[in-house]
């Protein structure tokens, strides 16, 4: 993953698979492993044309010595991490290319949608596993919905109060996101039969996300749902084995380690998908779906303290539950992680990592156990939060360098990050760099020793944005928010286009408009734009914008003026 690196994308499949083999060896789980040589890579675990079958090609080779002379495959569970002890292999296959095929059973309690499958050798006393865990890598095969995904003529998206939907409407708001609280999903009201078994869902709660939903996507919005795993003593399948409750800590892992857990995550995925795929427009349109909060820090994701390779190996199958649920269903719809802006930053390996390090790990286990649709939702607040002027954070902290070794990326250094993903080794197995959007970030308009700051806040967002605007890997900025939040207010963070009233406890009650709601409203409007960004350039010290911003869109208009 070095800059400029130009290892062909096939040769960096191999080198993932070579390594998890050799780690296998190394890690002594099998009583011969140093004798051993037999291998087997899985070359693809695909959904066949027919739409009803798995079909699975492997090579598998090498010295044969010290086994009976035969490779075995099998299959796994989801929860499943290798094939340990079993010796109820699925079928008995022979060396050099081989291709399988079995019923995908999808809707059945035999349904193979998100199993994964390892071939094996016998070394006289057990089976041992010769190759990386491989799972299905086109669910969108078998999708119904395969309507075109809702693209937006501009990126310009916000964090909306549903009350003030008709504002959001009158502001242009083309994206919008919102929170799905997947620990409160279970309940009654709602009956669900998924893959033979029924459960039972809270109705209260699910109309009122469709509510919300329905009232976005109906006003033409490109609606991004964020599925959050709050503490739920009720349901501890819902979390990893014996997890305790921490005040510290906001959101939990979703469990993808046992039986019962991983089997009730794959069905409120389901649920969800289906739910929210379109075609019932009091239910609404969910287009991308991310999946947990800001996973480099477990106060947002806890499992428990471990290195970064074994937790970031965790997140990856439960998000790949997500991402076969999802994609089986609505074939275009979009799957993303998220990160803050610690990309080297505030580091312990042992339950903070850097975004860079999720990155890197997340997209070698993925070319490892095959290769997903993957994206990144990213939140570059500036650095400090509580200062509006993002451009001078590198005299204020040290913190943004020009480099992908930078500790913080956020708008001062934004390009680093799309710099990052356009290189060889990260983008998709099509060539095209993954998708991108920025889901929560915000400039405050006050401090507690500045005091008012809303023309800073305006001018910071109008900066931003036109970078954003310039920058083609970027596909959404959702601003934070459209109202001040009296929570984050009493910690000197004033993010709304809308002031709040502090006389209503934590209620969000909008008062007045400040600047950024009008700077907002024309951001992306060429006829007004200009005129309304003009008191941001002697903030920023410019004559022109596109002193700063490369590539800059209205770069013609500007230079008639």
């Amino acid at each position: 993953y070095k800059e400029g690196g130009k290892m062909k994308r096939n040769n960096l499949i191999k080198l993932a698979s070579a390594l998890a083999i050799v780690t296998m060896l190394g890690l002594g789980l099998h009583s011969n492993a140093y004798a051993l040589s037999a291998t087997s890579n899985i070359e693809s675990v695909v959904i066949g044309e027919n739409k009803s079958t798995v079909d699975i090609t492997m090579n598998n080779s090498g010295d044969m010595a010290g086994t009976d002379g035969n490779f075995y495959l099998f299959e796994l569970q989801p929860y499943e991490e290798g094939i340990g002890n079993r010796t109820d292999y699925l079928e008995k296959v022979s060396a050099g290319n081989v291709t399988k095929s079995y019923q995908l059973n999808k809707g059945s309690e035999n349904s193979r949608l998100y199993n994964s499958y390892a071939v094996a050798v016998f070394d006289g006393s057990k089976y041992v596993q010769v190759s990386s865990l491989k799972y299905i890598t086109n669910p969108e095969a078998v999708a119904a919905n395969t309507d075109a995904y809702k693209a937006q003529a501009s990126k310009k998206g916000l964090q909306i109060e549903l009350k003030m939907l008709d504002d959001a409407f009158n502001l242009g708001v083309k994206h919008a996101s919102t929170n799905i609280a997947f620990n409160q999903i279970l309940g009654s009201g709602i009956d669900y039969n998924y893959n033979g078994k029924t459960y039972h869902f809270n109705k209260a709660l699910i109309e009122s996300y469709d509510k919300t939903i329905s009232a976005f996507s109906g006003k033409d919005m490109t609606v991004t749902a964020i599925i959050l795993n709050g503490y739920n003593e009720a349901h501890p399948e819902l979390m990893y084995p014996n997890m305790p409750r921490r005040d510290s800590i906001f959101y939990y892992m979703f469990n993808a380690s046992s039986k019962e857990g991983t089997e009730t995550t794959e069905a409120i995925a389901s649920f969800l998908a289906e739910r929210y795929n379109g075609k019932n427009t009091a239910h609404g349109k969910v287009s991308n779906w991310i999946i947990g909060n800001e996973i480099n820090n477990q106060q947002w994701n806890y499992i428990g303290d471990m290195d970064v390779r074994s937790y970031t190996g965790k997140y990856e199958k439960a998000f790949r539950i997500f991402y076969n649920a999802i994609k089986s269903t609505s074939s275009t719809d979009r799957v993303f992680y998220s990160l803050d802006y610690n990309w080297n930053n505030e580091i312990n390996n042992k339950n903070k990592y850097g975004g860079k390090q999720i990155v890197d790990n997340f997209n070698s286990l993925v070319l490892e156990h095959g290769d997903i649709d993957w994206g990144l939702a990213y939140h570059p607040y500036p650095a400090p939060m509580t200062d509006p002027e993002f451009w001078d954070d590198a005299q204020k902290t040290g913190w943004i360098k020009d480099s992908f070794d930078s500790p913080v990326i956020n708008f001062a250094n934004l390009n680093k990050l799309t710099d990052y993903f356009a290189q060889d080794a990260l983008k998709k197995h099509d060539g095209s760099v993954r998708h991108i959007m920025l889901t929560e970030e915000g400039f405050t308009a006050t401090n507690p020793t500045r005091g008012n700051l809303e023309n800073e806040q305006a001018a910071a967002f109008a900066y931003s944005y036109y970078l954003v605007d310039s920058n083609p890997y970027v596909e959404a900025y959702i601003l934070s928010r459209q109202v001040d939040a009296p929570l984050e207010v009493r910690q000197g963070l004033s993010f709304g286009l809308w002031t709040c009233s502090m006389n209503v406890g934590d209620e969000i009650q909008a008062i007045s408009k400040r600047k950024l709601w009008t700077v907002y409203r024309y951001i992306d409007k060429s006829k007004y734009t200009l005129d309304n960004t003009d008191f941001a350039k002697s903030i920023l010290g410019i004559s022109k914008w596109q002193e700063l911003v490369p590539n800059f869109r209205w770069a013609a208009q500007e230079n008639r003026r």
